[in-house]
This record gives structure tokens, C-alpha cells and sequence, in this order.
């Protein structure tokens, strides 16, 4: 799975508008919606909230990963969001969450879940990419961090 193809400029927010966990993974869904990456915005949102149900998506390091399966799409997608302040999404290290990558993927296909989650892991373990993603001013630069690093 290639970062590149899953997230574009019009599924990324620099400054997401929501400060609850709900609301915030409404608000990344509707930028997959509004950018025309996925056909059922309800069938997408309510994969998300029921997997996040189950366990909270919000991990270390000020980041969290919601996600859900759906077979409504066709190949995995991202959204990006931050919340530089950060917000309160039940994260497994008790810290705010900051960084905000929704992604959803067909239900019949865990490969390239599997591999996109490795690799975001990956880059968001660092903490000078956490930063900088932090520090992006532009929709140029912060895609350029998540797909060029």
C-alpha cells in the first residue's frame, strides 16, 4: 500500500473544526465525501464510530488512526486531520491526540489495511515528522511529509 494513493491535498485539514471524538471522525469522513473518494459518506461514518466502539483508535504520541472496514469502497483511502492544540480521543498513552488519520477499506481485503497501518506507524514513530506535520503551514507541504518521507 502507497501512502500517495491513499491520501491526496483534498482529503487533508490542516485545522479540523471538531474537538470530539464523534465529531472529528464526521468531519475527516466528510472530507473523503467532499473529495469524491468515497460513494456512501452514512455506510463510511457508521464503520468508523462501530469500530471505534469496540476500542478507541487513539494511540501514542498525539496521534490516532480511526478506521473502519466497508465494502462501499473500492480500495483503501485516507483522510487527514490535525488539532495542533490537541483534543481528548481516549489515547492509549492518556496524552491529547493531535494528528488524525481516518482511514476505511474494503471489508474483503485486510492486505493493504494491514500494510498502510505499518506504514504510518512507521513515519508517525518519529517524533521530527510529528513535528514538522505540526508545523506545516501549506496542504503542499504537509502532503509532501506523509508521502515523500
Amino acid at each position: 500500500m502507497n501512502i500517495r494513493k491513499a491520501i491526496t491535498k483534498e482529503t487533508i485539514s490542516l485545522g479540523l473544526a471538531a474537538r470530539e471524538k464523534n465529531a472529528i471522525i464526521e468531519e475527516l469522513v466528510d472530507l473523503l465525501d467532499k473529495a469524491g473518494r468515497i460513494s456512501d459518506r452514512k455506510a463510511v461514518l457508521r464503520c468508523v464510530l462501530e469500530r471505534e466502539k469496540k476500542m478507541s483508535t487513539g494511540m501514542h504520541n498525539g496521534l490516532a488512526i480511526p478506521h473502519g472496514k466497508t465494502d462501499t469502497v473500492d480500495g483503501l483511502v485516507a483522510a487527514v486531520g490535525l488539532i495542533p492544540e490537541g483534543v481528548d480521543f481516549e489515547s492509549m498513552d492518556q496524552q491529547p491526540s493531535r494528528i488524525f488519520i481516518l482511514t476505511v477499506s474494503p471489508a474483503n481485503r485486510a492486505g493493504p489495511h494491514i500494510q498502510f497501518l505499518a506504514e504510518i506507524s512507521r513515519l508517525m514513530n518519529r517524533a521530527d515528522v510529528r513535528k514538522q506535520i505540526l508545523e506545516a503551514n501549506n496542504l503542499e507541504a504537509l502532503h509532501a511529509l506523509l508521502t515523500e518521507t
